[in-house]
């Protein structure tokens, strides 16, 4: 490449832009964010999966600003609730709830459900768009169990309530270096970026 590619993060979140800004440092390119695009639409999550919505935000994006965009879609997967709250989870106790009312309401539906049961993942994908609408992306996850009760203030989400067994803490209570390790984010970036090398 001849001059500094330039990438949309199609996100508001701006500890999400400085952490995918690190991830991809050494490949040579400018990020910025869709703050940064004017007049650039709130984009509506509307799919019924992860990818469907992650794959609209960094289409989307990357069709108005004529830049390459990524764009992500994560959540918590309990087995014993099916699956959810899946794509609802940062809206799962209402569309303006706090993380604390999400995960409270989590407990609430797990009371009954006993340990070796309480099985779940955090889920993430992230898709990297050109404005021709072609796409690439990659998933990661990260396995654990939803705990009895709260514990823990590092993190945010459920993280307080999602219990690592091989670890025998919360995602809470653990560093920020070692969550970004074994994250369900951080194993996608990386994944993403072996591609992003011919894609770009």
């Amino acid at each position: 490449m001849n001059r500094v590619q330039k990438i949309v993060i199609a996100t508001r979140n701006k500890g999400k832009i400085k952490e995918m800004q690190a991830m991809l440092d050494d490949l040579g390119v400018e990020i910025i964010s869709s703050e940064e695009i004017s007049g650039l639409p709130e984009i509506q999550e509307t799919g019924e999966t992860f990818l469907e919505n992650a794959i609209k935000k960094a289409v989307e994006t990357a069709k108005y600003s004529g830049l390459m965009a990524i764009a992500d879609d994560s959540g918590l997967e309990v087995d014993a609730l099916g699956g959810r709250p899946g794509v609802y989870s940062s809206r799962y106790a209402g569309e303006q709830a706090s993380d604390r009312d999400n995960y409270l309401k989590l407990l609430k539906e797990m009371e009954n459900i006993p340990e070796q049961e309480r099985t779940a993942r955090f889920r993430a994908v992230i898709v990297a768009a050109k404005p021709d609408g072609t796409f690439i992306y990659a998933e990661g996850s990260c396995p654990g169990r939803i705990a009895l009760e709260p514990q823990g203030t590092e993190g945010f989400g459920y993280d307080p309530v999602f219990y690592l067994p091989e670890r025998e803490k919360t995602m809470a209570e653990i560093s920020k270096e070692d969550k970004n390790r074994i994250s369900h984010r951080g194993k996608a970036m990386i994944k993403l970026k072996e591609k992003l090398k011919e894609f770009m």
